[in-house]
């Protein structure tokens, strides 16, 4: 059918209560070049052997006599019907657990520094060293963990890349030399760079129509780490020191791993490598989880033997798809760990003036020690605080405006709010406009983390995250020459590198050749993503007798 693809082709399907089938038709299209924000983009010239499709039999929890069993059923349509419930409930709590270890030990980096430079009589550049080595790390492994869980499963990859954070991380707390702990902390930094894809196992358990918001609150375990370090240092640090607060900060991956056997493989994964048998359990886990019954019908298997090539993420209708996203995690990246060691710079000089006119005296010794003290911590706990905002703001608009239209809300907000610090405001006015510009631009990462997983195929999904996140790594990597560098040359230069990159990320972010917000997950980069696509949209409509229609009349 593929050779033929340009003719129209008719597809039939049952309905549950009426027997009479409804012909639709549909004509292969290819998305970027139609430019549209509704359709899914599709392969029409793909070198590759097309998915196999067949069709098997799900075994549901016996037949309902009122709801006869007709039709086929794909992945989509069975979650659909089997809705939220207590399955993802418990699904958001454990992945979360792997997002929340995250988030701890990039917030550890902003508190190990200091205090490492003056146990250990370090320099500033072998203290930067130690924050570089993570990143390095992260930038590393991104891709790699996508590529694994693409390949071998998004619970194999999750797992095995929490589990080496978690061993490293203790390690680290036993580092003898400063030798050791740059070496430890980059392993530890290679772990945890496969922590988004416990956002992309969670997105593919998800319906439709609560996607989005379910994936933005996951995000609340970010900012939760990010407070919970900070409690943990001021709680921790005066008696115990580092090494006790490097320990204590992988508890969670202590509970994650001691929980991981109750993950599920995700279904989609199964389908696409052939795993019938799997998939099914899987989805009768769930509907039984939910209490809702398991919907009866044909499943749809798409065989892909190739899976998690990067070369696939430049295939023509995800080329633009795949630099724009890469270029906006960047941003994201790049602003987001700005703000945040900019905020230290401009409150030490007491205004942004401050800072070029010397307000902020350097040390005369490199070797001069000071320990963070409470109300240093204090600022850093104030400061984090203002990721909660941003998430509630972001969770409001995502499926109001839509993803695109969301991520170019947060960059422009975010420049808005750099602006005003181009004069010599005070303290006060400087501490608000840093708090709304970080909760904006924290808003803007987590629709990210929400658009990735929702605009790339099953088949290179995870590696679509791995990748965009490693790119973002580069942006954090960056930063700390501007934010800190540059900074102390010419601080509207510094500005003006911040303001110019997020408005041009506000461009990319509308430029995106999809909106994904309403749409189903492909499961492949061929012709069955857009059938389910079409058929969605004519649903919609009113237009399409569908079996997902008759699924919903079922269960409700």
């Amino acid at each position: 059918m593929m050779s033929n693809w340009n003719r129209s082709t008719q597809f039939g399907y049952k309905q549950w209560r009426d027997p009479e089938i409804s012909v639709v038709t549909f004509r292969g299209l290819n998305d970027e070049v139609q430019g549209t924000d509704n359709e899914i983009c599709t392969d029409t010239t793909a070198t590759h052997t097309a998915p196999l499709q067949i069709p098997v039999s799900v075994p549901g929890t016996g037949p309902d006599p009122n709801h006869p069993t007709q039709g086929t059923l794909t992945v989509d349509e069975i979650v659909e019907a089997i809705g939220f419930g207590k399955f993802q409930f418990k699904l958001s709590m454990i992945t979360g657990l792997a997002w929340m270890a995250d988030a701890m030990e990039m917030m550890l980096l902003s508190i190990l520094a200091p205090q490492l430079h003056c146990e250990w009589r370090l320099t500033g550049l072998q203290v930067a060293l130690i924050t570089s080595a993570v990143f390095i790390g992260m930038m590393i492994s991104s891709s790699m963990w996508g590529n694994v869980s693409d390949k071998y499963g998004r619970k194999f990859g999750l797992i095995l890349c929490m589990a080496w954070t978690l061993y490293y991380g203790i390690l680290s707390a036993l580092a003898p030399v400063y030798g050791w702990i740059l070496v430890l902390r980059g392993l530890v930094g290679f772990g945890i760079g496969g922590a988004p894809q416990s956002v992309t196992l969670y997105s593919e358990f998800l319906p439709t129509k609560t996607r989005g918001t379910c994936i933005m609150l996951i995000q609340i375990f970010w900012a939760l780490g990010a407070v919970v370090e900070v409690l943990l240092a001021i709680w921790v640090m005066p008696t115990g020191g580092w090494r006790w607060l490097l320990g204590l900060s992988t508890i969670p991956l202590v509970v994650f791993v001691s929980l991981c056997f109750w993950l599920p493989e995700s279904a989609r994964f199964d389908v696409l490598r052939g795993k019938r048998e799997k998939a099914v359990a899987t989805m009768k886990r769930i509907a039984l989880d939910n209490g809702k019954p398991m919907p009866q019908g044909t499943l749809v298997v798409n065989q892909l033997q190739e899976r998690g090539r990067i070369r696939d993420l430049f295939k023509p209708q995800y080329r633009r798809t795949t630099l724009l996203l890469w270029f906006i995690w960047f941003a994201n990246s790049f602003s987001y760990y700005g703000i945040v060691l900019m905020t230290t710079e401009l409150f030490q000089a007491g205004h942004a003036c401050g800072v070029t006119r010397g307000a902020k005296i350097e040390p005369s010794c490199n070797l001069e020690c000071t320990y963070l003290t409470l109300d240093d911590y204090k600022d850093l706990l104030w400061t984090t605080l203002a990721e909660f905002p941003g998430l509630l703001v972001t969770l409001f608009v995502i499926d109001r405006i839509g993803r695109k239209k969301s991520m170019a809300m947060c960059f422009i907000m975010f420049s808005l709010c750099i602006l005003p610090l181009y004069g010599c405001i005070g303290r006060v006015a400087l501490t608000i406009f840093i708090f709304i510009g970080r909760a904006f631009i924290t808003g803007g990462f987590q629709v990210a983390y929400v658009y990735t997983p929702e605009v790339f195929p099953t088949e290179i999904r995870a590696l679509g995250m791995g990748t965009s996140s490693g790119v973002g790594r580069v942006g954090a990597l960056l930063t700390p020459f501007v934010a800190q560098v540059l900074l102390r040359t010419s601080v509207y230069a510094s500005l003006s590198v911040y303001c110019g990159c997020c408005l041009l990320a506000a461009g990319a972010s509308m430029c995106l050749p999809i909106e994904t917000s309403g749409r189903f997950l492909q499961e492949t980069s061929q012709s069955t993503g857009e059938q389910n696509t079409n058929r969605t949209s004519q649903e919609t409509n009113g237009t399409v007798p569908s079996p997902l229609r008759s699924i919903s009349q079922h269960i409700d």
